[in-house]
């Protein structure tokens, strides 16, 4: 079992930038290829970033591409998204995910454990 819990989401104005953190707890964070997707309301959870295990390999969904980057601290079992240039279309709850597989995977379907997630608001 992997446990997830994320932090640093909060309110932050058109342009402004927030990190997002994700603490994991349980088994070796090294194995597990992660994610951070988002919900809107009334709308489907998306993908928004992934980094895979091992080599850190790096996936951004297009309109988050030069704004948002991932990044990973095995030491300290932590996933961030540093989310610059932010847009109110930014606004939803930011969930990180794990898998073990090597390939970063858009599919929420393919991550097997999920965190709560944090509240990004993002004020025009």
């Amino acid at each position: 079992q992997v446990q997830l819990v994320e932090s640093g989401g909060g309110l932050v104005q058109a342009g402004g930038s927030l990190r997002l953190s994700c603490v994991a707890s349980g088994r070796t964070f090294s194995s597990y290829t992660m994610g951070w997707f988002r919900q809107a309301p009334g709308k489907e959870r998306e993908f928004v970033a992934g980094i895979s295990r091992g080599d850190g390999y790096t996936y951004y969904v297009d309109f988050v591409k030069g704004r948002f980057t991932i990044s990973r601290d095995n030491a300290k079992n932590t996933v961030y998204l540093q989310m610059n240039s932010v847009k109110p279309e930014d606004t939803a709850v930011y969930s990180c995910a794990a898998h073990m597989a090597w390939l970063v995977s858009t599919s929420t379907h393919d991550y097997d454990y999920w965190g709560r997630g944090t509240q990004v608001t993002v004020s025009s």
